[in-house]
C-alpha cells in the first residue's frame, strides 16, 4: 500500500496510540472506507456546548474513518427528543449522538414520560469528557470559599437563595445535593436556562449559582461574579485555574459535572461499535485535541472500552435517580 493511499484510507489507531490506548495493534486495525453519511444527533441548538464539542469530533472522526458525519440539531426537553429518535433509529450505523448526561440519566427520573429506556435502548460507545460546573457568587456577598459561604449561610437561614436553568437540571440537582450535604437552607429559584440565572445573580437580586464553566468564565473574568468553588473533580484551567474544586474543600468524591458520551441505538453490532470506538479514542489520543476541548470547556475523559461506558452509563443512572428522589421533586 502506498502512502498516497494511506493517507486517503486512514487505520483507524496509529501503533503507538493502539498501544497507549490497550486498542487493537496497527497490524490488525480495521480500516474504514466506507464512505457513508452518518447523522450525529445533538438534543441542544447549534453553538452550545454540546454542539460545538459534537462538531469538533465529527470533524475530526471524519479524516479517520472517511465517512460523512452530518450533525443534527433536535433540541427539546434536556436532549430527550433527540435522544428518543436515536432509541428508533436504524442500527447500522447511520446515526449516533454525542448525548449529554441530563438526557441519558437524569430525565428518565424527572419526566413521568420519555420515549425510551436508558438502560435498554442504546449501545455505549465511549465517554468524551465532562462539563464541569462552578459554583459562583455575586461579589457583595462577604464570602470568598465554600467554606466560607456554608459558615455565613448557616449564621443566616433562610437569607441566601440559589438561581439554576430550571426545575430538573443539573445546575438545580447538584446544588440541591450540595445544600443537602452541607445541612443549608438556601432557597432554590429556577430560570429558564443559564443567562437569565446568572443575569439576577450579577444584578444582586439573587445570591448565587451552580452553573457550566464555560457560561461564567467571562463574568468571573470581568468581576462580575465570584468564583467559590469548581465541581470538577481537579482544578479548570486559564482564569478559573485558582478556584479550589469542591473535593478540595471537604466534600470528598462530590462533583457536579455533566458528561458527554457517543451511543448508538441499541442492536447496533459489537464490531462497529468497538471500531467505532478506536476511532473516537484516535481522535482523542490527538496531541491538540485536549487543549481545543478545553477552550470549549470541556474537560476529557475517556472510557477504556465500550463496557466499561455502558457500565458507568448504568451506574449514572441509578446515582441520579437517588439524587432525584431526595431532592423530593415531582415528576413532570
Amino acid at each position: 500500500m502506498t502512502p498516497s493511499h494511506l493517507s486517503r484510507r486512514q487505520l483507524v489507531l496509529a501503533s503507538a496510540g493502539a498501544a497507549a490506548l490497550g486498542a487493537t495493534p496497527l497490524g490488525h486495525a480495521q480500516i474504514m472506507d466506507s464512505g457513508k453519511v452518518v447523522k450525529v444527533v445533538v438534543g441542544f441548538p447549534a453553538g452550545q456546548a454540546t454542539d460545538m464539542v459534537t462538531r469538533v469530533l465529527a470533524e475530526r472522526m471524519r479524516a479517520i474513518t472517511g465517512d460523512n458525519y452530518v450533525v443534527d440539531n433536535r433540541p427539546g426537553q434536556g436532549g430527550s427528543l433527540a435522544l428518543g429518535q436515536l432509541a428508533k433509529s436504524p442500527t447500522n450505523g447511520s446515526v449516533m449522538m454525542i448525548a449529554h448526561m441530563s438526557a441519558v440519566a437524569t430525565n428518565p427520573h424527572i419526566y413521568k414520560s420519555v420515549p425510551y429506556d436508558s438502560g435498554k435502548d442504546f449501545e455505549a460507545v465511549g465517554l468524551i469528557g465532562d462539563l464541569p460546573f462552578v459554583l459562583v457568587c455575586n461579589p457583595g456577598l462577604p464570602v470568598n470559599n465554600l467554606k466560607e459561604l456554608i459558615a455565613y449561610a448557616k449564621a443566616n437561614p433562610d437569607k441566601l437563595n440559589n438561581a439554576s436553568s430550571g426545575n430538573g437540571t443539573v445546575s438545580h440537582l447538584a446544588m440541591e445535593e450540595l445544600k443537602r450535604k452541607a445541612g443549608l437552607k438556601i432557597t432554590h429559584i429556577p430560570y429558564k436556562g443559564s443567562v437569565a440565572g446568572l443575569t439576577d445573580v450579577i444584578s444582586g437580586n439573587v445570591s448565587m449559582a451552580l452553573e457550566t464553566a464555560s457560561a461564567v468564565r467571562a463574568h468571573v473574568e470581568s468581576g462580575r461574579l465570584r468564583a467559590l468553588a469548581a465541581g470538577s473533580s481537579k482544578r479548570l484551567s486559564g482564569s478559573l485555574a485558582s478556584v479550589p474544586t469542591m473535593i478540595e474543600q471537604g466534600f470528598a468524591d462530590f462533583t457536579a459535572v455533566t458528561w458527554l458520551m457517543m451511543l448508538y441505538p441499541a442492536g447496533t453490532s459489537k464490531d462497529l461499535v468497538k471500531t467505532t470506538y478506536n476511532a473516537l479514542h484516535s481522535v482523542m489520543a490527538q496531541p491538540d485535541m485536549e487543549q481545543k476541548l478545553v477552550s470549549l470547556g470541556l474537560q476529557p475523559r475517556t472510557s477504556t472500552s465500550p463496557e466499561e461506558a455502558a457500565a458507568y452509563l448504568r451506574s449514572e443512572l441509578k446515582n441520579w435517580g437517588e439524587i432525584v428522589k431526595r431532592s423530593g421533586l415531582e415528576r413532570e
